[in-house]
């Protein structure tokens, strides 16, 4: 099974030096496993796609990213240096990996130069932001510019958690548990995704294309209740159901979520063609991820999209049939 995983970390020790470190429970034993690990290519990353038949990983700079900054000018210092070190990573290794570029939205102008740059010149396939950017949503006009760029070079804009929280939410207080991978973020997250549609993100950009981690951040399984909602309000602008978005505009993959109800549950509800694989390295295990894969209870036809052929689509790859000719 030809495999392509989406949503998988690496870190510039001297970049991450400045960023805020994520405040999670996690314990400690873990966090220095992975130090290892996102800044590593050869030592652990590829043995242990090999031996798991990861025939590619997308890299993305880890959470916080460049969202962890709040100086602008530093920000888009910091996203060139990322970039320009991803696409050497991809060059030494030009059959294995790809990438997604980071963005300094700190300055949108600048992140339209950088994102032209990262597809046109770097050749990397997208761009992965963490969150919100010191408090502001992609749903903010003088994002416009932002999801233009990205409309004309056919890209697509992968949505991950990490950003430093604002404010304190209370419902957190108290319950450490609950903050970061466990819940917090996959809420947040699938509320930054609402925002889009909600904002009207898709209607002013439907050649648009977000991805979303983690099976869709909850957002597959609550579509009815939006649409429901929705139709109830006051105020309604939107040209579509906001449930129409998801699986059209908004695409997910199975990072973290090795679970064959849930798969089976977000086909029913968005289409084979809008998920993909992923397996969240080194923050997840690569074995388990395949196996879920390997095993799930769906169509072989299914398991090929979701595997790799929505990807090579998605990110304009080479077909497995093109690679192995």
């Amino acid at each position: 099974m030809h495999l392509i995983a989406l949503e998988e970390a690496f870190a510039i020790p001297e970049l991450q030096a400045r960023f805020p470190v994520p405040k999670t429970d996690t314990a400690a034993r873990w966090v220095e496993d992975w130090g290892k690990r996102l800044s590593d290519y050869t030592t652990y990353r590829l043995p242990e796609m090999d031996e798991h038949g990861i025939d590619i990983q997308v890299l993305s700079l880890t959470a916080p990213g460049i969202q962890g900054l709040t100086d602008a000018r530093q920000a888009v210092t910091d996203a060139r240096s990322a970039n320009d070190h991803l696409a050497e990573v991809i060059a030494a290794h030009p059959d294995r990996f790809r990438g997604l570029a980071a963005l300094p939205l700190q300055d949108p102008e600048a992140a339209v130069t950088e994102l032209h740059r990262a597809v046109g010149a770097l050749g990397l396939n997208g761009a992965l932001v963490n969150d919100h950017t010191d408090g502001a949503y992609l749903d903010d006009p003088h994002y416009e510019p932002v999801w233009s760029a990205l409309e004309d070079l056919g890209v697509p804009l992968y949505l991950h958690p990490g950003a430093p929280p604002t404010e304190p939410w209370r419902v957190l207080e108290g319950r450490p548990e609950l903050r970061g991978p466990l819940w917090s973020w996959a809420a947040e997250t699938g509320g930054h995704a609402l925002r889009l549609i909600f904002g009207g993100v898709f209607d002013r950009h439907p050649r648009a294309r977000v991805i979303l981690g983690h099976l869709g951040e909850f957002l597959p399984f609550q579509l009815a209740r939006l649409d429901s909602r929705y139709a109830r309000q006051e105020h309604r602008a939107l040209a579509r159901k906001p449930s129409e978005y998801v699986g059209d505009n908004i695409l997910i993959t199975t990072s973290g979520v090795c679970s064959p109800a849930a798969l089976a549950g977000a086909i029913l509800a968005i289409g084979a063609d809008a998920i993909m694989f992923a397996v969240d390295y080194p923050f997840e295990d690569t074995a388990e991820a395949v196996q879920f894969l390997e095993r799930a209870p769906i169509s072989d036809r299914d398991r090929a999209k979701i595997g790799h052929g929505n990807a090579e689509r998605l990110l304009r790859l080479p077909t497995c049939h093109e690679v192995s000719a």
